[in-house]
């Protein structure tokens, strides 16, 4: 990583700054550049601006989640005492309010941006390097070449094909097909089990589709196993079937797709290939260049976002840093920074929070017990079902539980695992506790609202010294 340099070195004389990409890194760097007084040539192959998230990731996929949320409540209510009645879904109706909240918040946050700083110009068109300090852009009406004090690369990622025998020669989907289909599959086969796979995979279930989700190992295999118990268990009690193992060949015939796996076929009306992203990074000229990447074309980058040529930074899903928007809009903010001289600007990745759709939601932040094992930490955990908790008792939540990862010895803790229906909510509590060097029990002695899905890291942390289950309510 480098270090702070002193100011005056740093500073670019050249008052423009090339933008490649139109996404949260892109606009996020944009806005701190046009705001310090620097003109800025943002470049967008692609006729809708935006990138990823607002358009065909975050954004849409969270809309399709909560309006399949509201189907399955209405068809599997939590309560005995409530009338189930089928869920009723003009399917047609659905994407396009999904289409209409997507359209209305590009306009807010991205195209309105350009009206509010004009020093922000947008070009459409295909962008590659030159140098360090130029960018040729192919666009609608021919070739321009823009020289600027420095360029941002935020081109993101689109969705990993996967090397499989037949796959090519299928109309398979990718997240953004399912997204915005208009009739939903009768038989929707999925091939991953991570993120994006089993967001949307029981979405689509919800939402009326027969699902079966095919994993070569765990779901969300990065994580402890208890995580892959827990939403197998919640999966199947909705009737999505998940089958462990490697597919050989895929083909496509007759409106079905059928999948070979090692000693039997899988045949469904639908393929969603859900199995990572890869970095938009071809074409650009990197490699002559001389702009280094990994061997699946991810930019690499220091903390300050600059990458092995001086001059030229990258930020968001076309780095080798974890792909979320969240980090890609910070990543964008601490370039443009540097750029304008500010030498200490840096990415704290230390205390990551992170989130995964599914009900129950999957939050985790800072390390488990074996990644603590691998720095040489000493380490303990305890964990909390759900069914120990006031709030998931009260509203009748079974999958689940509260895991914390504390110091050995002086209970300094290290990390936060939650599968809970509103883990999400819950790990910026955790977040926050880590950075600030809290213990459990410093945790433990935090007041919360009773009956909060957050009473749960207080009620986990008291578990390092305490039997929970001979408390009474709200006794801490």
């Amino acid at each position: 990583m480098s270090s702070c340099c002193s100011g005056a070195a740093c500073r670019a004389d050249e008052k423009t700054v090339v933008i490649i990409g139109s996404g949260s890194a892109a606009f996020a760097a944009a806005i701190e550049l046009a705001e310090a007084g620097r003109q800025v040539v943002m470049v967008e192959r692609s006729p809708i601006i935006g990138g990823t998230c607002v358009n065909v990731g975050c954004v849409p996929s969270k809309i399709m989640i909560r309006q399949a949320e509201v189907a399955h409540l209405q068809a599997q209510p939590p309560f005995a005492s409530i009338t189930a009645c089928a869920s009723q879904v003009d399917h047609a109706a659905r994407v396009g309010e999904l289409r209409a909240k997507v359209e209305a918040l590009r306009e807010q946050k991205y195209h309105h941006m350009l009206e509010i700083y004009p020093q922000i110009s947008l070009r459409q068109g295909e962008a590659r390097l030159r140098d360090a300090h130029t960018v040729e852009i192919d666009g609608p009406e021919g070739r321009e070449t823009v020289n600027a004090g420095h360029i941002l690369i935020a081109t993101g990622s689109r969705p990993h094909v996967p090397d499989l025998p037949g796959l090519n020669e299928t109309p398979f989907w990718t997240s953004t097909e399912l997204l915005f289909a208009e009739e939903p599959p009768e038989h929707l086969l999925v091939l991953g089990a991570g993120v994006v796979a089993l967001e949307l995979a029981q979405a689509a279930a919800r939402l009326g589709s027969r699902v079966t989700l095919i994993a070569r190992r765990r779901l969300l295999s990065h994580l402890p196993p208890e995580v892959d118990e827990t939403l197998r268990a919640a999966l199947a009690e909705e009737g999505i079937e998940v089958i462990t193992g490697s597919p050989r060949r895929v083909d496509y015939a007759a409106g079905h797709f059928t999948v070979e796996m090692e000693s039997h076929q899988l045949i469904g009306d639908r393929l969603l290939v859900a199995t990572g992203r890869v970095a938009n990074t071809d074409g650009l000229n990197l490699a002559e260049g001389g702009v280094r990447t990994d061997e699946h074309g991810a930019i690499e980058v220091n903390e300050h976002m600059q990458t092995n040529v001086p001059g030229i930074y990258a930020a968001g899903d076309c780095t080798t840093l974890p792909r979320f928007v969240y980090v890609a809009a910070a990543g964008g903010k601490t370039a443009a920074r540097h750029m304008l001289g500010d030498c200490c600007a840096r990415q704290d990745l230390a205390v990551l929070p992170q989130v995964v759709f599914t009900d129950p939601q999957v939050a985790t932040v800072g390390l488990t017990v074996e990644q603590a094992a691998a720095q040489g930490i000493e380490a303990d955990s305890r964990r909390l079902p759900l069914e120990q908790m006031p709030r998931a008792q009260a509203q009748g939540s079974r999958h689940g539980f509260v895991q914390l990862v504390a110091e050995r010895g002086g209970g300094r803790l290290l990390g936060a695992q939650i599968v809970a229906p509103q883990a999400g909510e819950m790990i910026e509590a955790a977040a926050l506790a880590l950075r600030a060097g809290m213990t459990v029990r410093d945790l433990a002695g935090e007041l919360m609202p009773y009956l909060t899905w957050a009473e749960g890291l207080k009620l986990c942390a008291q578990t390092f010294f305490k039997d929970v289950s001979r408390l009474s309510c709200c006794a801490g």
